[in-house]
C-alpha cells in the first residue's frame, strides 16, 4: 500500500484500501489462513496512523471524523459477516494438573518431562499466562509479559507461633521444600500491575501435585545448576545443557492429559484443550470453591474494575446453571407495570 495517498482522488485511495484489505484477507504463510476483520481493521489503522504523522492528513477516515471512508466501513462489514465465531478454550479440571504433575515424577522421567509437569501444576493453581512461565516460540520476539524468575519467588514458613516468616535467600533444599507458602511478585505483566503479589499455602495432603512443593522442586532445581537468580523458573539442566520449557511442550502434556482423563466422556474436546485452559480451570475452580470475585481478581491479578475474568468464569459449566430452572418453575405470575399503563399516559408523565 503506497505509504502517502494525500494527492490522490476519494475513488483512488478506496481502490488502493480496497486492494490492501483483500491482500491482508488473504493471510502469509503457507497455509494462507484468512485473517480477522479485526486484524485487517488495525492494519488498516496502522498505515492511516502513520500518514497522519508524516503528512498530518487521514485519507482513510471521513473528514472530520474517527470512522473510515464508507467502502472500508463495508469491506470490513463484509468480511466480519463471514469470520467464523470465536470459539474459546474450555476450562480444564482440577485433575488435569494432578495427572501431569503425577505423570512426570513416575520412574526415571526426564528432566524436561519433571519441569513441565511442575510448570503445569504450578499453572493452574497460580493462574499463570502461557507466557508467564515459559519461552517463547514462534511469537513475536517482543511483549510486555515477562516470565517469573527465580528472585521473583519467596517461600514462607510458620513460626511457633503460626505466623508466616519469609524464607532466608540462603535457605536449605529442606527448608524450600517443606515450606508452608510461597508468592510469586510480577515484575511486568500484560493484565496485572507491576510489584502485585499472588500467594499460595501448601496443600498439607498432597506432597506431589502441590504448587508449593512443584515451585519448590522447580528453584531447587535451577538453583543446583546456576547461581543466576535471573534465570527463568522453566529453565532446566540436563545432560545437554541449559534449556527452557516452550509452550508447545506444556500444549502437548495438557492435550495428552486430557486424552488420557477421557475428557472426550464428559462432553469436553480435546482440541478445546489448551494451554489457556490451565488459566481459565484455575478461574472456575476458584468460583466454585466458594471464593468472590474480588478474591478471584487478586489471585488472576487483574485490575480491580477489570470485568476480564468473567471470560474465564464459563457458561459451559452446569455448576453454575445447577438449579436454575426448577427456581424459575416456582415463580408466580407477576405484572406487567409496563403493560398496565397505556402508551399515551407513559410519554405525557415523561419530564424531560
Amino acid at each position: 500500500m503506497p505509504p502517502y495517498l494525500d494527492g490522490c482522488g476519494f475513488e483512488e485511495v478506496a481502490r488502493v484500501a480496497l486492494n490492501f484489505g483483500g491482500m491482508l484477507r488473504q493471510g502469509r504463510g503457507r497455509r494462507r489462513k484468512p485473517v480477522s476483520a479485526d486484524s485487517i481493521s488495525a492494519g488498516i489503522g496502522g498505515v492511516a496512523t502513520q500518514i497522519g504523522l508524516d503528512r498530518g492528513a487521514r485519507p482513510l477516515h471521513q473528514p472530520g471524523s474517527d470512522k473510515y471512508i464508507l467502502p472500508i466501513q463495508h469491506m470490513l462489514a463484509g468480511f466480519r459477516s463471514f469470520d467464523p465465531p470465536t470459539e474459546k478454550k474450555l476450562a480444564c479440571h482440577p485433575d488435569l494438573p494432578l495427572f501431569a504433575v503425577t505423570n512426570a515424577h513416575k520412574g526415571e522421567a526426564s528432566v524436561v518431562r519433571q519441569a513441565t509437569g511442575d510448570l503445569v501444576c504450578i499453572a493452574f493453581y497460580f493462574l499463570l499466562c502461557i507466557g508467564e512461565y515459559t519461552t517463547k516460540t514462534k511469537r513475536k520476539k517482543k511483549t510486555r509479559t515477562r516470565q517469573f524468575r527465580i528472585k521473583d519467588v519467596t517461600f514462607f514458613k510458620y513460626d511457633k507461633e503460626g505466623k508466616l516468616q519469609p524464607l532466608a535467600k540462603d535457605a536449605t533444599e529442606e527448608e524450600i521444600l517443606n515450606a508452608d507458602a510461597a508468592t510469586l511478585r510480577i515484575s511486568n505483566q500484560k493484565n496485572g500491575h507491576a510489584g502485585a503479589c499472588i500467594h499460595h499455602t501448601a496443600i498439607a495432603d498432597n506432597k506431589t501435585a502441590c504448587p508449593i512443593k512443584a515451585l519448590a522442586r522447580r528453584c531447587i532445581h535451577i538453583m543446583q545448576n546456576t547461581k543466576n537468580r535471573n534465570a527463568f523458573i522453566c529453565t532446566y539442566f540436563d545432560k545437554a545443557g541449559m534449556g527452557s520449557v516452550t509452550d508447545s511442550q506444556i500444549r502437548f502434556t495438557v492435550k495428552f492429559a486430557a486424552r488420557s482423563l477421557q475428557y472426550d466422556k464428559r462432553g469436553i474436546p480435546v482440541d478445546r484443550i489448551d494451554t489457556h485452559s490451565l488459566r481459565s480451570g484455575g478461574a472456575c475452580a476458584l468460583k466454585l470453591a466458594g471464593y468472590d470475585a474480588v478474591q478471584i481478581k487478586k489471585m488472576g491479578r487483574w485490575k480491580p474494575k477489570s470485568n476480564a475474568f468473567l471470560e474465564y468464569i464459563q457458561q459451559q459449566l452446569s455448576t453454575f446453571s445447577k438449579g436454575m430452572a426448577a427456581g424459575m418453575s416456582r415463580i408466580d405470575t407477576f405484572t406487567n407495570m409496563e403493560g398496565s399503563t397505556e402508551r399515551e399516559d407513559l410519554r405525557h408523565q415523561t419530564i424531560f
